[in-house]
């Protein structure tokens, strides 16, 4: 029977005496549903695992985060429930990345357990912050806000025919975006766990030095790989994300 725990860590992918599980931290509008697909691309011995955020999926009926701070410390405590379970590696995209960051940070400030390494997809250094062209923006309108989940390929057919599901899809937006417009990077704050840094070759939303700026908040071991697309990469890129991790075999090679 489904605890309320699972509807926090909806887990994917379980596999006897596993090794290591891959928790993936959601991005801006996004839920858990995006990750399930990468459970065929795992090392054998390795679960999946997705935070899911209040407001949506199984934690529909409660409130959504008003604030950085309030949502970081849900998805905290929800990543160190998760590892109760054993080693992890925590990967976040997008406004996913910052709020992976900002909960390895914390998570080694209370002394641990720490992720075996931290995987940053597709987001300018935290250190940098906000800007006031950030996309997606409280600015836009809701076609904008629609055309932007529709060209990175966050509205499925089903979703796009229905003005409900139209509805919530925006009113999640907005919902994420006024979190992440109140994150704000503590000064010196770093982590000493291995980072990798993934980006997208013709992502426009990322800086040019974006890899150089992420170095400088790692102490420990770091790569940057640089993928095919764009914010999302390649459909087929997506797909097979969890192949570009090495910490998933327990390897980390700095590069």
């Amino acid at each position: 029977m489904a605890t309320a725990q699972d509807l926090i860590v909806v887990r994917s992918r379980r596999t006897e005496n596993a090794a290591r599980t891959l928790i993936c931290l959601g991005f801006c509008g996004g839920g858990t549903g995006q990750y399930h697909q990468w459970g065929g691309m795992l090392p054998a011995d390795v679960d999946l695992a997705a935070i899911c955020y209040p407001g949506r999926e199984g934690r529909f009926m409660e409130d959504f985060a008003q604030s950085w701070e309030a949502l970081a410390e849900d998805t905290t405590q929800a990543v160190l429930s998760a590892a109760a379970e054993g080693p992890y590696v925590l990967l976040g995209h997008s406004m996913g990345g910052w709020m992976a960051f900002d909960v390895t940070v914390r998570i080694e400030r209370l002394g641990g357990p720490a992720p075996e390494a931290l995987v940053v997809s597709a987001a300018n250094a935290a250190s940098r912050g906000l800007t006031v062209n950030e996309s997606p923006s409280q600015r836009d309108n809701d076609e904008q806000l629609l055309g932007w989940m529709t060209m990175h390929g966050m509205m499925p057919e089903h979703v796009v025919n229905d003005p409900d599901l139209k509805e919530l899809a925006v009113e999640l937006m907005r919902a994420d975006i006024r979190v992440r417009d109140t994150f704000r990077y503590v000064p010196g704050s770093k982590v000493s766990v291995p980072l990798q840094i993934l980006t997208g070759e013709t992502d426009t939303i990322i800086e040019p030095d974006a890899g150089e700026q992420w170095r400088d908040l790692a102490t420990g071991d770091f790569r940057h790989d640089v993928l095919p697309g764009g914010h999302f990469y390649t459909p087929e890129v997506w797909s097979r994300i969890p192949t570009y991790i090495p910490a998933l075999s327990g390897a980390f090679s700095s590069r």
